[in-house]
């Protein structure tokens, strides 16, 4: 089966000569850890059988966010970790979408314009839940980045995972309507308005369309009845990973490489087919610029208010036990297999570390890891 890595080896240097200077530091370094993932290039350790007494050398990734074969143990952690936050309230997944007029500008200035899209999303919820009306306090919001589309085109929007309580002031707390968070068409001209006073800060000398302002942007949300284990299991996706996993490649057609996705409108799946340069462009576009956070956290899910999230969770009781401790025994299995993966001669789980194989360059960074 077709894998990104195989089709970076075998096209990345005609795409870095083609597209030379042009070419950011973080997509070169995005190429040179997915052709070299869990080659001999990483280096590796040498384990022994405790039955058969064979050795065989089990290579290190690259660690890189971009890659789609590392980080599985870190995604059902993080999961884990988020569904023991939760609460015994309704969840709403709520997208915030930048309008087309402005994705090049997003491109061009990523670390601008898609931090005040994250900000700008979180503020406004929070403005509308401070109103009386609506709670009078604050929301907790996990907020992650996403810029693709199904057929890795560049597409900017938010997705938000928001818990129907809000805390006030006084430390009180009101569980928000089942079925309603914020009335949706204020939540859209007050996003693009914070949107909007950002960038201009960030950017002073960029132009922005002064009508894209005066209109509803596109925002979506409903009330998760299901709870949030799948939306949770949907961002964890492509909170370390790339944005597609090796599934999706389906061959070569005529020196095209074949990519399934599930059409938006139809719900149907379709295919696109894309030459090898084209389908680096349409990857590397995703990878973010170095230090620019994918996922963040607001309002009373901040690392600052631990004790409120506590405090609520006392009285409240803890969101999802079952689902916590289901995802706790699957990390737990994964690092288990991980450490003891079966030998390939006899099948046999148990060995022991003999040494480690040099690498031919330095160490993946954990800085370059995601938050």
């Amino acid at each position: 089966m077709l894998s990104v890595a195989d089709i970076f080896r075998s096209h990345a240097a005609a795409y870095l000569a083609r597209f030379g200077a042009r070419v950011p530091p973080s997509h070169r370094r995005a190429i040179a850890d997915i052709v070299a993932c869990r080659t001999e290039a990483m280096g590796g350790v040498l384990l022994a059988c405790d039955d058969c007494g064979r050795h065989r050398t089990v290579l290190h990734s690259c660690r890189n966010r971009a890659c789609p074969q590392c980080h599985a143990q870190q995604t059902v952690r993080w999961v884990a970790a988020r569904a023991a936050e939760l609460l015994p309230v309704t969840f709403h997944h709520v997208i915030f979408t930048v309008p087309w007029q402005l994705r090049q500008v997003a491109r061009r200035h990523q670390r601008a314009v898609l931090g005040a899209l994250m900000r700008a999303a979180a503020e406004s919820l929070q403005t509308l839940a401070g109103d009386p009306r609506f709670g009078g306090g604050r929301l907790a919001v996990l907020a992650v980045l996403h810029t693709w589309s199904a057929t890795l085109l560049w597409h900017p929007h938010v997705h938000c995972l928001v818990p129907g309580l809000v805390v006030r002031a006084d430390r009180t707390w009101r569980r928000t309507h089942r079925g309603f968070l914020v009335p949706v068409g204020a939540l859209s001209r007050i996003v693009a308005a914070k949107f909007a006073r950002l960038v201009r800060r960030e950017l002073p000398d960029v132009r922005l369309p002064e009508a894209l302002f005066d209109r509803p942007w596109n925002v979506y949300t409903r009330p998760c009845f299901e709870g949030p284990a799948n939306v949770l299991r949907y961002l964890a996706q492509y909170v370390f990973r790339g944005p597609m996993d090796n599934r999706r490649i389906l061959g070569i057609d005529h020196g095209r490489y074949v990519l399934q996705y599930r059409d938006n409108d139809t719900r149907r799946l379709d295919t696109v087919r894309l030459e090898p340069h084209e389908f680096m462009r349409r990857y590397l576009q995703h990878t973010l610029p170095r230090g620019l956070h994918r996922v963040r956290y607001f309002g009373w899910w901040g690392p600052s208010c631990r004790p409120t999230l506590r405090g609520l969770q006392l009285q409240l009781g803890s969101g999802l036990a079952e689902l916590t401790e289901t995802l706790a025994v699957q990390a737990r299995q994964q690092q288990a297999a991980a450490a003891a993966a079966c030998c390939p001669y006899c099948g046999s789980n148990r060995s022991h570390f003999v040494g480690r194989r040099l690498r031919d360059r330095p160490p993946p960074s954990c800085s370059r890891d995601p938050p």
